[in-house]
């Protein structure tokens, strides 16, 4: 685990410095929200920004949401509402056979779409989010990823709740249509979010990914939409036997949030890591410590696709490098133009 890295591209300080005398609960200074730190203000002014996205409208072939991905998400369901005689226009493929040689005549089952579909955002807050070494923190990434799913489940109409987790505790919300429930969301995150400072003793439950995912089999029976904004540290055997469970009655999609230094590491410095009290300089200029970490990150990397992949749930990479909400348009694909006034 680590926390915070002096990046060389940053210059003699890195993101984890400006806050390393920060106490669990201080309020940050403003100029770390979004990079360090995530408030419910910043969380809540995303919802411009999610516009003209959504999870299971046609995706543009550029989507993550196309192609083999597209079957995956079922979308909302249907409520069957009659038995009727076919009248032209109807859609063939709901003729009903039986009825019909039954009646002598043709007959249609009608069906109406569900009003809603509920979603529910898993979010990982656990010491080892605590890391960034370009843009932001792997902690704020899963926090704005939250963010804008919930906006774009809001604005389709859908109930929005939580499972939000940190190395002690597990948080539950569950899904209701209303404001009132997005803030609550907001403020469980921020909370969770603050707690995390760099001296904090606290170390990484793995544990607590798949005590989270069972929450969310207790909320979800079936036909809802979860996504997961992670880093799937401690993802196992256990994490797969759950998410196939959650898989079977629901669409799942899956954020593996990573920070690139691991995968691009600079070949000519130190990097200095903390654990909290404790710093370690790895002299990554050295082939013998950079290859070893580089093949770790990798070979990790290919076990959480592998785990997903068997669990028949999409996986989305999304970097600590790039403006989160950028990435989320690329992945899955933007249907309207940005709001004018949104900042995009």
């Amino acid at each position: 685990m680590t926390r915070g890295a002096r990046n060389p591209a940053m210059g003699a300080t890195s993101l984890r410095d400006s806050l390393s005398g920060a106490a669990a609960g201080s309020a940050p200074d403003a100029d770390v929200i979004g990079s360090v730190y995530v408030d419910a203000a910043h969380l809540a002014k995303l919802e411009f920004q999610a516009r003209g996205l959504g999870f299971v409208r046609p995706a543009p072939v550029r989507s993550v949401l196309a192609g083999a991905h597209a079957s995956r998400l079922r979308g909302r369901g249907l409520n069957f509402e009659e038995i009727r005689a076919y009248l032209p226009g109807d859609d063939v493929r709901h003729l009903d056979w039986r009825a019909s040689l039954r009646q002598g005549k043709p007959l249609v089952r009608t069906y109406t779409e569900e009003r809603d579909r509920p979603l529910l955002m898993v979010v990982d807050q656990r010491i080892g989010m605590f890391f960034g070494s370009r843009r932001a923190f792997k902690s704020v990434v899963a926090a704005e990823l939250a963010a804008l799913a919930i906006w774009m489940g809001f604005q389709a109409g859908d109930r929005v709740g939580g499972v939000l987790f940190d190395d002690t505790r597990t948080i539950r919300l569950r899904p209701l249509r209303s404001r009132a429930r997005i803030k609550a969301l907001f403020g469980a995150i921020e909370r969770m979010n603050r707690a995390m400072y760099a001296q904090s003793p606290a170390r990484t439950a793995y544990g607590q990914l798949d005590a989270a995912l069972e929450g969310v089999l207790q909320i979800a029976s079936h036909d809802y939409l979860i996504c997961i904004a992670s880093d799937f540290a401690g993802a196992g055997e256990r994490t797969q036997k759950l998410l196939r469970e959650l898989s079977a009655h629901n669409d799942v999609v899956a954020a593996m949030v990573y920070d690139p230094l691991w995968k691009y590491m600079p070949a000519h410095r130190a990097l200095v890591v903390s654990e909290g009290h404790l710093q370690v300089e790895l002299r990554i200029q050295n082939e013998r410590v950079r290859a070893p970490l580089t093949s770790l990150f990798e070979g990790r990397t290919a076990e959480v696709a592998q785990l997903l992949a068997a669990s028949g749930v999409p996986l989305m990479p999304v970097s600590t490098a790039e403006p989160t909400v950028e990435q989320v348009r690329r992945l899955f694909g933007a249907r309207t133009r940005p709001v004018q006034g949104s900042g995009l």
